[in-house]
């Protein structure tokens, strides 16, 4: 596809190719650069309200790269997206998509992740004009589950997080300790070196020093990221009271602060002579399932991104498209004004305007005089109007026509009908004369 492509009417649908590389020292990139396809679609021709909402589709190419897990997870690590899409002309700004993957199962060093099916993020248009959408870039984290873990000698048995506890200055590892004394998989380490240390390099947001009471401890110095943080003393319980054990293990000596999520250290240093025992660390991550940018990822476009522009066109009223309903009735002339509407109003602009889209019936009003004859002329809406006329007699004759017109064709004159009617009155008016004569003749006594 060529850059500036024109607007239309149907969707918009980019296939754009991007290459990821590594952003910070754990990256979910870690062996070269991971090749992804995707697909962006939206709306080109909106009205004023619409949303202009983006489907941005992602999938991995079919070179083998991959997303990796950065090191060992428990279930429910996850990889964000954050898409970013460029807005010009009548708008300014940008629009972030975002999509999350399916929660992974346990993850190890390498382990190949999931993308984010789907990106969206639907923006709502306010005003017409053009918008020119450009694609730009993608942004990757990956979000480690919530969760803790207990780190004991750093053999991969007891050590699924890949943490290793790292001892100097002395220390001698006590095994197989009975089960009664609660120690992590029954074993631990000692020291009655001054300045040995044990310490942790660790990937989460707090951290516990796990270790024994016993009444003849020594003071132990904690450092988080080479800063000294406290002093503990086993010796002592919660309350500051001296304790009377021996090796009563299991026991959480001192909790780290809330750190920020990413690679922290931990180191515990014997401060006297007396024994110092480091039984496990416990690392816990609670992230909230949000990003963290501390394994983040940058995918950029392989190619010059294409441009589509948006059309958002002002909102219409929506239009009148109903015909009249039930039957129409037949308004009543007034006999002494022959030219006066028997509706008593003239037709509004939106009843002319649903005339044009569906024509009602035409009802036909006679004009009526005292003797003249009635002569029907039909109001008409268009070319498309419907003639209806109305009956002029209220019952039809046998033989008469239903519409009470005239009926079509020639007629013969009636003259035959007038010359019997004239003979009639003749012979009416003759019988009559002859009838007062003969009365007269009588009266007078004449035969």
């Amino acid at each position: 596809m060529l850059p500036n492509v024109p607007a239309s009417a149907a969707p918009a649908d980019l296939v754009i190719d991007y290459e990821c590389t590594p952003v910070g020292t754990s990256s979910i990139v870690r062996h070269g650069p991971v090749r992804l396809t995707t697909n962006l679609t939206f709306a080109t021709d909106l009205m004023v309200g619409d949303p202009l909402n983006f489907a941005w589709s992602l999938n991995y190419t079919g070179d083998g790269s991959r997303l990796q897990a950065p090191g060992y997870f428990g279930t429910g690590g996850q990889v964000h997206a954050t898409g970013n899409v460029e807005l010009r002309s009548s708008w300014v700004g940008i629009l972030q998509p975002r999509g999350s993957s399916d929660p992974e199962d346990a993850l190890r060093p390498d382990d190949p992740l999931g993308l984010p099916p789907m990106l969206n993020d639907p923006g709502l248009t306010n005003k017409a004009g053009k918008i020119r959408i450009t694609p730009k870039n993608i942004e990757l984290d990956f979000t480690p589950p919530d969760n803790s873990v207990v780190i004991n000698d750093g053999e991969d048995t007891d050590n699924p997080s890949d943490m290793k506890i790292v001892y100097s200055g002395g220390w001698d590892s006590v095994d197989d300790r009975p089960s009664s004394e609660h120690h992590v998989h029954n074993d631990l380490h000692e020291t009655t070196t001054m300045g040995a240390s044990a310490e942790l390099k660790f990937v989460g947001t707090s951290v516990e020093y796990i270790g024994p009471h016993d009444k003849d401890a020594g003071p132990v110095d904690i450092y988080i990221d080479g800063n000294k943080r406290a002093t503990v003393d086993p010796s002592r319980d919660a309350n500051d009271d001296p304790v009377n054990d021996d090796l009563d293990g299991g026991h959480t000596l001192w909790t780290s602060p809330e750190l920020t999520y990413g690679e922290h250290t931990i180191k515990v240093q014997s401060a006297s002579v007396k024994p110092v025992w480091v039984d496990a660390f416990e690392v816990s991550t609670a992230t909230s399932q949000t990003p963290t940018g501390y394994h983040s990822a940058l995918c950029k476009p392989v190619a010059t991104p294409v441009s589509i522009e948006v059309t958002v066109r002002e909102r219409t009223s929506p239009t009148d498209t109903g015909t009249p309903t039930g039957t129409p009735t037949t308004p009543t002339p007034d006999p002494t004004n022959p030219t006066s509407n028997p509706t008593g109003s003239s037709p509004s602009a939106s009843q002319t305007h649903a005339a044009t889209i569906a024509p009602p019936p035409v009802i036909v009003v006679p004009r009526v005089s005292g003797t003249g004859t009635t002569t029907a002329t039909p109001k008409t809406t268009g070319p498309t109007a419907t003639k209806y006329v109305r009956a002029q007699v209220s019952k039809i004759p046998k033989g008469g026509v239903d519409s009470g017109e005239a009926p079509d064709g020639p007629q013969e004159a009636p003259y035959g009908l007038l010359a019997g009617g004239a003979m009639l009155m003749m012979g009416s008016a003759g019988g009559g004369l002859l009838l007062r004569r003969r009365k007269a003749a009588h009266a007078g006594g004449v035969n």
